[in-house]
């Protein structure tokens, strides 16, 4: 039997565009001699969809191109992801499930029985969980269909009671199929590989595994659909950070060798990994909100200089509008740095002093600043004036605003709401700045593209003479140790006091954590490439008392 894996890049909501996609694979697995082809998880609306779910009109949309794509179905099968309702009068509305069309019917619907409600993930909110399982049979094969996290309890701390697989398991199949919306962070990957091999050697089962592609707002799904033998070792990966497809033999599958996934703590790739991730993050939001020029303020430091050069790959250069604003207190390297990296990339860029402009604002302020020294007050104005200036030509000429934030940054409020924090689209947000600066030597890996003043020389605001940021922040190297402790492991004070860490600098750490989230709250989605990003995966209040 031949299956045929669809890595599709999905458009919530854009049923039409979705459907023909479909439509397409399925016509070119049936043309390459495919039995089945396999589809991601909720690959009809689109994962995650939200409470686009709650609409009754959204789910009848579902279900019509349900028929659109089972018309499709013949003298091949396919198995796709959809919503399905819940006729009993009990649980939740929907059932996230996996459909089953040959002859142009549905012929079985398989429904998710472990439905994560962590992190980025909310399934419980709109789906019911599945209590019972059964085998699919088709072309003499009993095939166990599970869905995502249906094989994601399979280790000595299970999240959930039940298990799906092994219910299926002891019906006698012969073949997993799992169909997914697996999001990318830079340790994930070696994770999802080791369960997946795992599944396949516990129950000395083949398997297909089927993800999604593609950036969904903060979330980006990174493909890297795969074939495990039942060994559990990996002979088919198919690409990531990009559609695929891929026509496999289940009857060659146990005969070939491939390699046992191993997990590793720290990923050898991470920064290339996140620089996809990224730039396909900026790339699908641009085009799936039907933009296509951006804009950012060009400081001449390296975290504007990093986001132009991947805005830049993932546009075209031409798209991307670098703005320098020199302020009174701006260094003449750091306006030749910008100009460089922009002419480096081919990218345009304007120059536009904000001097007189904070001048008039500091004046039409004197009345009531009168005898008060020059502050932060002065410093956000300069912040502000810029952030008028860039969202000014972004209404007048239809850009989008992309904001150059960095995570270490935003962890500790390092920033002016308002002022640099504004944006459409939070492009650094989820990486430290230690990462920054190895994303911009990945950049430059094989010619100076930004910089090397940006990269070496000390990080600053340039909001006041000889401003440095370690005035303000610990030596990035250490901040960001601490932050990843407290924000990705959850770590509290004592536990990272006890790992030798400086108790008072610890202390200090988490508090502005904690007491900058209300900024947080109001700034541009974050382009998740962490296991804990901030934005929807992570929820914490703004008004507490924690650490004390």
């Amino acid at each position: 039997m031949k299956i045929a894996l669809a890595q599709n890049n999905y458009h919530i909501g854009n049923f039409e565009y979705n459907t023909e996609k479909i439509i397409n694979r399925i016509q070119r697995a049936k043309e390459q001699g495919a039995d089945l082809v396999v589809f991601s998880e909720l690959s009809v609306c689109g994962y995650p969809s939200g409470d686009f779910l709650e609409f009754t009109d959204y789910i009848n949309q579902c279900y019509a191109s349900l028929d659109k794509i089972k018309a499709h179905c013949s003298g091949i099968a396919a198995i796709v992801g959809a919503p399905d309702r819940n006729v009993s009068p009990k649980g939740k509305p929907l059932y996230n499930a996996a459909f089953f069309l040959e002859n142009q019917e549905i012929k079985q619907v398989y429904r998710k029985g472990l439905l994560p409600n962590y992190d980025i993930f909310d399934e419980y909110r709109y789906f019911e969980p599945a209590t019972e399982f059964s085998i699919l049979e088709f072309k003499g094969k009993k095939i166990a269909l599970t869905i995502c996290e249906d094989l994601w309890n399979l280790n000595d701390n299970p999240l959930y009671t039940g298990n799906p697989m092994e219910t299926l398991a002891r019906q006698g199949a012969s073949l997993m199929i799992n169909i997914a919306a697996s999001p990318f962070a830079w340790n994930h990957g070696n994770e999802r590989k080791k369960m997946l091999s795992e599944n396949s050697r516990t129950y000395h089962l083949p398997m297909i595994y089927v993800n999604q592609v593609g950036a969904q707002t903060e979330l980006v799904f990174d493909g890297g659909s795969m074939v495990f033998n039942q060994n559990g070792q990996i002979v088919e990966e198919m690409n990531y950070f990009e559609e695929d497809f891929l026509i496999t033999d289940l009857e060659l599958i146990g005969r070939k060798s491939g390699y046992t996934p191993a997990y590793q703590e720290e990923n050898p790739d991470k920064i290339h990994d996140i620089y996809e991730a990224v730039k396909l993050g900026i790339k699908d939001y641009f085009s799936k909100m039907g933009f296509s020029k951006a804009i950012l303020g060009l400081s001449g430091g390296i975290d504007s200089a990093v986001t132009m050069a991947i805005a830049a790959d993932a546009l075209g250069a031409e798209n991307v509008l670098g703005v320098l604003m020199p302020s009174a207190f701006s260094s003449d390297h750091s306006v030749n740095d910008a100009r460089e990296l922009a002419e480096n990339l081919n990218c345009p860029y304007k120059i536009i002093p904000i001097k007189e402009t904070t001048e008039l604002f500091e004046k039409s302020l004197a009345p009531w600043f009168k005898g008060l020294e020059f502050d932060v007050t002065e410093e956000n104005i300069q912040a502000r004036a810029r952030a008028v200036y860039l969202m000014a030509l972004s209404n007048k000429f239809g850009y989008v605003l992309m904001n150059t934030s960095n995570k270490s940054e935003a962890a500790v409020g390092y920033g002016t709401l308002y002022g640099d924090m504004c944006g459409g689209l939070s492009v650094l947000g989820d990486v430290y700045k230690t990462d920054v600066f190895a994303l911009a030597r990945y950049i430059n890996r094989n010619k100076e593209i930004i910089p090397v003043n940006s990269i070496l020389k000390p990080p600053s605001a340039e909001l006041r003479p000889n401003q440095k940021d370690s005035d303000s922040l610990p030596e990035y190297d250490i901040l960001d140790k601490i932050l990843y402790q407290y924000i990705e492991l959850r770590k509290g004070a004592k536990e990272i006091i006890a790992m030798g860490f400086d108790s008072a600098l610890t202390q200090r750490t988490l508090k502005l954590v904690n007491t900058s989230e209300y900024k947080r709250h109001q700034t541009a989605p974050v382009i998740r490439v962490s296991s804990k990003a901030f934005g929807m995966g992570r929820k914490m209040p703004i008004v507490a008392k924690y650490p004390g």
